[in-house]
């Protein structure tokens, strides 16, 4: 049950930065939800399709469809009343890319697979809804900045991975991983961390 809510709370918080990211480009309400709806549900997609999944998950539960309309729809309304949109987007994206994360991460182990394909599709799950809002909404990929962004993720499925094979019967592993990636992105939001240039890739 706490995975299954993480999820929607996940998909939520998604739709409503797909909402804002759509904000500035004079979108209708049904390209606007079609964005959040896309945002919050790219993500599980792939990762249930890359892993041949027999039913992707929001088809096998249309709760997840409809969390994500809502979601998205409520967004369209009440988002253009808040003046400090960007730090919304910010922490909505930081509290979705924590929950999809540990989510997938999570499923993957349930589903048998070895740690290292669940700390792999973790990540994608996390950061492939973010790319194709920023792709669709012509902005520049988070996950491609300066700034922390998979690593976090990466962070936080390996100590998933890690609590689930030392003290598998604990409650809150997933609380603590979920944690883990959303502090580490609020940190890098507010404190602009980044790599050292020594690990940055540069033109000559």
């Amino acid at each position: 049950m706490l995975l299954y809510l993480l999820g929607m709370f996940g998909i939520a918080a998604f739709a409503i930065t797909g909402v804002i990211s759509s904000g500035k480009k004079d979108m209708d309400l049904f390209s606007v939800v079609f964005l959040g709806m896309v945002t919050s549900l790219g993500g599980g997609t792939i990762r249930d399709t890359v892993l041949s999944v027999e039913t992707v998950y929001w088809v096998e539960d249309t709760s997840y469809l409809w969390v994500a309309f809502l979601s998205s729809a409520l967004a369209f309304f009440t988002v253009r009343f808040i003046e400090d949109r960007q730090t919304v987007f910010h922490y909505a994206d930081s509290f979705g890319l924590a929950l999809f994360t540990v989510v997938a991460t999570e499923k993957v182990l349930d589903l048998g697979f070895s740690p290292t394909i669940a700390i792999t599709m973790g990540i994608i799950t996390g950061v492939a809804g973010g790319i194709i809002r920023d792709v669709l909404s012509h902005r520049p990929p988070l996950v491609l900045g300066r700034e922390f962004y998979a690593t976090p993720a990466f962070l936080g499925a390996l100590l998933l991975v890690l609590l689930e094979k030392n003290v598998p019967t604990h409650e809150f592993n997933s609380i603590y991983a979920v944690a883990l990636v959303f502090i580490l992105r609020v940190f890098a939001i507010h404190k602009d961390l980044y790599y050292p240039s020594w690990l940055l890739y540069k033109k000559r």
